[in-house]
């Protein structure tokens, strides 16, 4: 990190206090631009559940993001964008704009969702059901089971239908009546493993082309009058977070290749659920030590923001953020635990911070942006981070 960078993110913390959670949304800019230019055929529908943050929802939707919603609170944040349209842009665009991502709802929710005729995917009997009942109007995309081997967050035990079931749940589907407009699958979140989306992208060819042979009519009409399928390869698109992960490049080129190997002659609309690609390295975590304590041998810091906090994606992402301090000096392995009573508040126990800093000194954690302070808790009555938000470019 820049001392330029240091220094703003030093000052916004004496301004905001702390815990801050700053969200750069230059970086959110680039993230997006670099997803459109190595996957220049797909179009990205921003995993809200990533993160949340109204402001970050803000800029995906100015960059011309679609979105991918797991329920209904999140699908009223991006309706909060287009609420002043009118009927008609806003109804063309929530079509156009919005999956609602998770194969399982309540029929609450599908009751309010079927006015606006979107998206939504299934993957068993049981939800085509609801859906006929109270829902009958959306268009449905199947989800798949794949293979999530590689991948940290592992999603296919409870989600997907098996490919081979996938034909018998769209004719399923088509015998009520239903809109069946395309398949989509899921490697897993932070996928390591590129043969998932490889095997991903089988399967689907494989149950296209036996949809055609039975003769179901899927897919839906675009705007030029155009018959067209959906293809949604979902998420898992890695982020560097250390250097054994795979490159972003490397998964667009082989994705690239294999699409139009597939296909390249069929009416086939693609798109993808990016997430943690686009937020993971756009924010940074300012935490304050609030105590410390030699224990063993070892020094302690106890800080304003822990695991029920900003880094509970350490529990639920399983992924560590390590602490960095603004001072200099040498690097000893140093314990960091949360605010709370609880001891399972334990950030880590091998932190490399100097072991002279103080209280009130700050720290910061970087690239923590993905499923942390979406999940984060006022646990104990500490409040989750408050967030600050900078736009600048060059830092």
């Amino acid at each position: 990190m820049t001392e330029t960078r240091k220094q703003l993110l030093q000052e916004l913390a004496a301004k905001n206090g702390t815990p801050l959670f700053v969200v750069d949304h230059e970086v959110l800019r680039n993230n997006f631009k670099e997803f459109r230019e190595k996957l220049p055929d797909v179009q990205p529908y921003f995993a809200v559940k990533a993160n949340s943050n109204p402001e970050i929802i803000k800029t995906m939707f100015d960059l011309g993001s679609s979105f991918d919603v797991a329920s209904i609170y999140e699908f009223k944040l991006i309706y909060k964008n287009i609420e002043t349209w009118p009927d008609k842009e806003r109804q063309d665009f929530i079509w156009d704009k919005i999956i609602y991502a998770n194969t399982i709802k309540p029929f609450k929710v599908l009751t309010k969702l079927n006015p606006y005729k979107i998206l939504v995917t299934f993957d068993n009997i049981e939800e085509l059901k609801k859906i006929k009942q109270r829902a009958p109007d959306v268009g449905l995309i199947l989800r798949i089971r794949v293979p999530n081997t590689g991948s940290m967050v592992e999603l296919s035990s409870k989600f997907g239908a098996h490919p081979g079931e996938a034909v018998d749940l769209i004719a399923e589907a088509i015998g009520m009546g239903l809109d069946v407009e395309g398949i989509s699958f899921h490697v897993g979140s932070q996928c390591n493993n590129f043969d998932n989306y490889l095997q991903g992208l089988n399967f689907t060819h494989s149950i296209l082309k036996e949809v055609a042979l039975r003769n179901f009519e899927i897919g839906f009409t675009d705007k030029e009058g155009k018959k067209k399928k959906v293809l949604d390869i979902g998420g898992g698109f890695p982020v560097k977070y250390t250097p054994d992960v795979k490159s972003f490049s490397a998964l667009a080129k082989k994705l690239n290749l294999e699409i139009k190997r597939l296909f390249g002659k069929d009416n086939i609309q693609v798109i993808a659920e990016p997430g943690r690609f686009m937020v993971a390295t756009a924010c940074t975590l300012v935490t304050k030590i609030i105590g410390k304590s030699i224990r063993d041998g070892k020094t302690c810091y106890y800080l304003d923001d822990g695991v029920y906090h900003t880094f509970s994606g350490q529990v639920y992402d399983h992924q560590h953020y390590p602490l960095h301090a603004f001072k200099d000096g040498e690097l000893k392995l140093c314990a960091t635990f949360g605010p709370t009573c609880d001891a399972f508040d334990t950030i880590s126990l091998a932190d490399e911070l100097p072991e002279d800093l103080q209280i009130d000194d700050l720290l910061y954690a970087e690239n923590i942006g993905a499923y942390t302070l979406a999940s984060a808790t006022d646990f104990n009555g500490f409040p989750v981070a408050k967030v600050a938000h900078i736009n600048r470019e060059n830092i």
